[in-house]
């Protein structure tokens, strides 16, 4: 451990046979670790016998290494004196940044992500923008909300307007959530915990990406005594690693609910991602199940690349979850809510209706249209449920995410039966745009725009929202129009009813 190595002596070690990294000053050797990266070999030997701080500390939360590496792997210490100097001049960039106005001049959703968009890495950008293919689920998503008409009534008191509700019985300031979503500390170093700051100040709940950059410990460390958080569950193929993080949640009275998420047993091909990884290379689309292998000398087979940020945090997810199975499972590690998310039939939503013993709440999401492109935005399956199955209103919390940019859009869902609303991309881009404040500004408008809707029809509180506020025929000429299935479904069910 005392042993100081020069730069130019570690950049020797760049082959997959002997593969030197620096992290934070000291010098490791992730040789043996090529073949058990989630991500594949190929994104860290794009980093051998360099200092990979810069790239790695946004990504990976506190103990990685420490749970991922032998005491042995630490060579030693790098001489900084021997790691290339920083530029002391500012780039072109740098100073259009320092000219661009502050994050409170932001009207709307669109100002804030414009801004963000100049003043986030690359990176960053491409994994927080990026969807599937087409991005048709993502555009439509935001679209179809403006499909739905309002019904403003006139001669009513709108001179107050309560925010406040309920999620899962657990008083909340606004409607809004945020929904989980992975690599904040890729728009800024205040991270998850910078947007847990900001939903302190206006009472909303969080929901905590299975893949944050901070440890969950970190995020909640600074919480109000009230305030609610849910964490997100991408259930490994190695249930031990599941379960062991389950039991650091178990712990944690500040979370007061598990998400499983389902609309992504596999990862989508999000192009702007991919680019963003590699460019004028040959990517390939591994499967989050394939096993990494080795070459006939042993070494890591470096063609196992991830094809960017999205893939990588997707390595050793389980595509094999069934009902009868993962619940009943999933129930012998934590005594908390489950909520499911990712939900986009009436279909699914009446089977989760029959697990109530488990289930007390569904988030009806097409995973921001990351995964199964042109998959149905949520409003559609709000619509489906009440036609096909609106008992399910009754038995657990609907919840609803994607595509949320203005507070009428919130105010919609809310009319449809929804009783949170989740914004993902939102907070990450008010992070990217300002920080701490920049999140603040984003909730702030949402709420605004939230309240000012509600006053406009007529509404003083959230309960008092629903169908007769909003006019959705064209919406319900797209919505699916076939057999309920609801007389063939319970063949998932026979084990319940």
């Amino acid at each position: 451990m005392g042993k100081v190595f020069d730069a130019a002596e570690v950049a020797k070690h760049n082959t997959p046979s002997s593969c030197w990294v620096v992290l934070y000053g000291k010098v490791y050797d992730v040789t043996d670790f090529l073949a058990e990266h989630p991500g594949g070999s190929k994104i860290i030997l794009k980093l051998a016998g360099k200092d990979a701080t810069e790239e790695y500390d946004p990504i990976h939360p506190p103990g990685t290494l420490e749970e991922n590496l032998k005491p042995e792997a630490c060579l030693g210490n790098i001489d900084p004196e021997t790691l290339p100097k920083p530029t002391a001049e500012k780039t072109e960039s740098e100073e259009q940044k320092e000219s661009l106005p502050p994050v409170q001049a932001m009207l709307n959703m669109d100002d804030i992500e414009e801004l963000a968009t100049k003043k986030v890495s690359r990176k960053a950008w491409a994994y927080y923008y990026s969807a599937s293919d087409d991005k048709a689920s993502k555009s439509f998503n935001t679209q179809v909300y403006r499909q739905i008409l309002l019904r403003p009534r006139v001669f009513i008191d709108c001179t107050n307007c309560d925010l406040s509700t309920s999620l899962l019985g657990h008083k909340v300031g606004v409607p809004i959530y945020v929904s989980p979503a992975a690599m904040a500390r890729l728009a800024h170093p205040a991270g998850e915990a910078g947007i847990a700051e900001a939903c302190r100040s206006f009472g909303a709940a969080q929901v905590i990406s299975n893949n944050s950059s901070m440890t969950p410990e970190q995020i909640v460390e600074g919480a109000a005594p009230d305030q609610v958080f849910g964490w997100q569950l991408y259930v490994q193929i190695d249930r031990k690693k599941s379960e062991a993080m389950l039991a650091r949640i178990n712990k944690l009275d500040a979370i007061k609910f598990i998400v499983l998420t389902l609309d992504a047993p596999v990862p989508g091909k999000r192009e702007d991602d991919e680019r963003s990884s590699t460019i004028g290379e040959s990517l390939p689309v591994p499967s989050a199940v394939k096993e990494r292998k080795r070459s006939a000398d042993g070494t890591p087979d470096v063609s196992q690349a991830a094809g960017g940020v999205g893939k990588t945090l997707f390595a050793g997810t389980d595509p094999s979850l069934t009902w009868n199975e993962t619940l009943p499972w999933l129930a012998t590690q934590t005594k908390k809510p489950i909520i499911l998310k990712g939900l986009q039939t009436h279909e699914d939503a009446y089977i989760a209706s029959h697990y109530t013993a488990q289930v007390k709440g569904i988030i009806l999401s097409n995973h921001g249209g990351r995964a199964l492109d042109t998959a149905p935005p949520a409003v559609h399956t709000l619509l489906e449920i009440r036609k096909y199955c609106p008992q399910v209103f009754d038995k657990i919390e609907v919840w609803v995410d994607g595509g949320i940019r203005r507070g009428t859009d919130v105010v919609k869902a809310l009319c449809l039966g929804a009783r949170g609303v989740g914004i993902g991309r939102p907070p990450l881009w008010g992070l990217g745009a300002g920080g701490v404040e920049g999140v603040k500004r984003t909730l702030q408008i949402l709420s605004d725009e939230t309240a000012t809707c509600m006053r406009l029809l007529g509404v003083q509180r959230v309960e008092d929202l629903g169908p007769q506020h909003i006019n959705t025929r064209i919406v319900e000429q797209q919505i699916f129009d076939g057999p309920s299935g609801l007389d063939t479904t319970p063949a998932v069910l026979k084990s319940k009813l």
